[in-house]
């Protein structure tokens, strides 16, 4: 087993030898790497500039995930999914770098207190929990969850970008809640083929901002691996399809109706993921929980608001066409208005708290 001990000594209590081990779909890795800072790819280059929708044509910068970069029929994950080799990853690490203090304070914390009380409950708690973070990207969920949590923890981060991979392991918190010790494994691959198999000796399952680039039946198979586990799951940050902006623009509903649209391409759940993922749970006799999570972005999160305002009106464009004219003036405004300062916007996101019926297999 790969493990990264944040400075606090090798092994982990929580974790036996095998366990949690990954179907074929799945390699654990370890970094190699040293980091080359969030403003370069795995070769320390600069990211390229993704053409946007604004100056009669120009390029604009849009860094990869804030907005569409692949063309249609493409999904914008975290390769999730197996592609060539060649494949770039979707988000780069500067989005989830900057949209990380946003997500950091729209999760909604009500949910902890259960979930603490579900994990207070394990058979063993010496041995400490293990935590399954999936599409972990640069490892923000844990950064947030295991500071606040008490009790020795290992964390499982799957993505299948191992650079991303490699900005997660290094960055985790060395320390939970009641200063017990956390540990961190990497595994690259397929979460969106998660079987509770992957998931034996989980005590909880995570994700933020995943739901809404799955389908249906990649849900279900997950709900279906967390009952199978008998561990919970927190998933945080899936898109609501409602936005407000202040002050308000006749186009508004029109480019979040575009946008949504594109968010539902090839069978993707996109707005509607928190509804479906709620009712997969629930079938699977797990105690379901959604909470609101909105970013709430005004100046103080200018660079954030401009990212997110050119992918979501470059995304709407790509769903629709016909919309360029008025949303190259649309947008130009906006980004305007987020420049002097008196943008205000509202996304609104959903959480998700699933407690299963626990199950022998469960820790």
């Amino acid at each position: 087993m790969n493990v990264v001990d944040m400075g606090v000594g090798r092994g982990d209590p929580g974790a036996e030898p095998g366990a949690g081990r990954s179907s074929g779909a799945e390699e654990r890795s370890a970094p190699a790497r040293p980091a080359t800072g969030p403003g370069a790819d795995a070769d320390g280059a600069a990211v390229p500039v993704i053409p946007g929708v604004v100056g009669d044509g120009a390029a604009v910068p849009v860094i990869p995930g804030a907005g569409p970069v692949a063309g249609p029929g493409e999904r914008a994950t975290v390769r999730l999914r197996d592609g060539a080799p060649e494949e770039p990853p979707r988000y780069a690490p500067e989005w989830l770098q900057l949209r990380e203090g946003a997500d950091a304070a729209a999760r909604a914390r009500e949910l902890l207190d259960p979930l603490r009380v579900r994990l207070s409950d394990l058979p063993d708690r010496t041995r400490g929990a293990v935590v399954h973070d999936l599409g972990c990207g640069t490892g923000s969920m844990g950064r947030w969850l295991a500071p606040r949590l008490d009790g020795a923890q290992h964390w499982v981060l799957h993505d299948r970008d191992p650079y991303l991979l490699h900005f997660a392991a290094v960055a985790s918190p060395r320390s939970a809640a009641d200063g017990s010790r956390v540990t961190v494994e990497t595994r690259r691959g397929d979460v969106s083929r998660l079987t509770s198999d992957v998931l034996t000796g989980a005590s909880l399952v995570t994700a933020s901002a995943l739901l809404d680039v799955l389908t249906r039946e990649e849900i279900e198979s997950l709900a279906d691996a967390c009952a199978g586990a008998g561990c919970p799951a927190l998933l945080t940050l899936s898109v609501a399809g409602r936005v407000e902006l202040t002050p308000e623009d006749p186009l508004d509903a029109e480019i979040t109706e575009a946008f949504n649209a594109h968010q539902r391409r090839d069978g993707l759940l996109g707005p509607d993921a928190a509804t479906v993922a709620c009712e997969a749970f629930s079938e699977r006799g797990a105690t379901v929980r959604l909470l609101p999570s909105p970013w709430r972005l005004g100046p103080d999160e200018a660079a954030l608001t401009e990212q997110w305002l050119r992918g979501w009106v470059g995304a709407a464009v790509e769903q629709r066409p016909e919309l360029r004219g008025p949303a190259e003036r649309y947008l130009s405004a906006r980004l305007a208005a987020c420049a002097a300062g008196t943008l205000r916007v509202t996304v609104h996101h959903t959480d998700l708290l699933a407690l299963p019926r626990p199950t022998r297999e469960a820790r």
